[in-house]
């Protein structure tokens, strides 16, 4: 874990570690077991990207709210407030197996929703504590490297955990287990220590003034970057149950091969910080938008839950080196007083693609086949390589 002697409280970045990983376990064991619920009932394509979609739109509605309340009150406000909204997710995850006909998925649509808010607020507060703690550009990219690790490692523990529960104890003892990792965060929020807010952040908490955070230099490269790659993430959880079922995997099943790509990005997170300062940042990027795209062009044709499980683990090495450059370079180009808010319309821009891709892939889906979502999408994220090229020489904000 992170070196206390590397310029910042080591146990300060373990608490933010262990908060993210309690809060966004619990939803991510959510997200993988609820679409497996919807079908073992019998529901379609269609029916999973509706449910999956839910999990990003209520970030989308209440993502600046959330980063100007991380600007304005810090750590833990937002961080108890999104404990609440994700326990009460899991309980209506669990009210649903108790439910009959077509409530049980209203009521995971509506659980689905709760969690996703609750993850996304918390995720928030935790990033702006994070990048504020770093005292340069090189520290900060350390800082969030390691912070990186915490969302795939909350994916490992949600998703592997959910299906083993699902398999030997049923959806709502699942469901229960993910009522209880929320409790890591409550108690890791002990060691972050309390600040007050600066009086230049709350005025600018003001209404609409996150638009203009648009005018940043290469703002919105940034954004198109991340969108491509955010797309990535989206195809390959909406896709993998569906293969998974069609093939006739099990749920444990399913779960390892979704926690062998999300282990593989923890794996790569540990090393960035022993090679950042080695290879450039550009290169980085570039170099995972094509191993990328070409993952997900190779993936439909893998016939055998190893075959999957290896194209995963690419596909993790991929994505996982590019989230700590793109978070380091936000915070370069946007003004402190003013992190929260950015982060916020970061989040709110991946969430809405968060919230419409896979009700297009489901459509999709249905249409034209599973595969031909992996093809288109793999191509654009190889195409669109070459924009992170002008990001190359990233001016200061002013």
């Amino acid at each position: 874990m992170p070196d206390p002697g590397a310029g910042i409280a080591g146990r300060v970045v373990l608490a933010l570690v262990i908060g993210q990983v309690g809060i966004h376990a619990s939803m991510a064991g959510l997200r993988i077991a609820a679409p497996l619920q919807t079908l073992r009932e019998g529901y379609g394509a269609w029916s999973v990207g509706m449910l999956m979609a839910v999990f990003a739109a209520a970030p989308v509605l209440l993502a600046l709210w959330s980063g100007r309340m991380a600007d304005r009150y810090g750590y833990h406000r937002p961080v108890h407030i999104g404990i609440v909204l994700t326990v009460l997710g899991g309980l209506l995850a669990v009210a649903s197996t108790y439910a009959q006909g077509r409530l049980h998925f209203c009521l995971l649509i509506v659980g689905g929703m709760f969690a996703g808010a609750g993850a996304n607020m918390g995720m928030l507060a935790i990033q702006r504590t994070a990048g504020q703690a770093a005292r340069n550009a090189a520290e900060r990219v350390r800082i969030f490297s390691w912070l990186g690790v915490a969302p795939s490692l909350a994916n490992v523990v949600g998703a592997v955990s959910a299906g083993f529960m699902i398999d030997y104890g049923g959806f709502g003892a699942a469901y229960a287990l993910m009522l209880a990792l929320p409790l890591l965060t409550l108690v890791s929020a002990r060691w972050v220590p309390r600040r007050e807010a600066a009086a230049e952040v709350t005025k600018t908490g003001q209404h609409g003034t996150a638009w203009n955070l648009l005018r940043a230099p290469g703002m919105k490269r940034l954004l198109v970057v991340n969108w491509l790659i955010s797309a990535c993430w989206d195809v390959h959880s909406f896709a993998v149950p569906l293969i998974g079922h069609e093939y006739g995997y099990t749920a444990s099943t399913i779960g390892l091969i979704s926690g062998t790509f999300t282990l593989s990005v923890t794996l790569v997170r540990l090393v960035i910080p022993m090679l950042a300062h080695r290879v450039s940042e550009i290169v980085v990027l570039r170099a995972a938008m094509v191993t990328t795209g070409v993952v997900l062009v190779l993936y439909p044709f893998a016939k055998s839950p190893w075959l999957m499980a290896g194209l995963s683990a690419l596909l993790g090495v991929g994505l996982g080196a590019v989230q700590p450059m793109i978070m380091a370079t936000l915070h370069q180009i946007t003004p402190d007083q003013r992190h929260g808010e950015a982060l916020a319309f970061r989040s709110m821009a991946i969430n809405l693609s968060s919230t419409v891709m896979p009700l297009l892939f489901g459509a999709a889906g249905v249409a034209v086949g599973v595969a031909a979502l992996f093809w288109v999408v793999g191509a654009s994220v190889a195409l669109g390589s070459h924009l992170a090229v002008r990001l190359a020489h990233k001016p200061a904000a002013d």
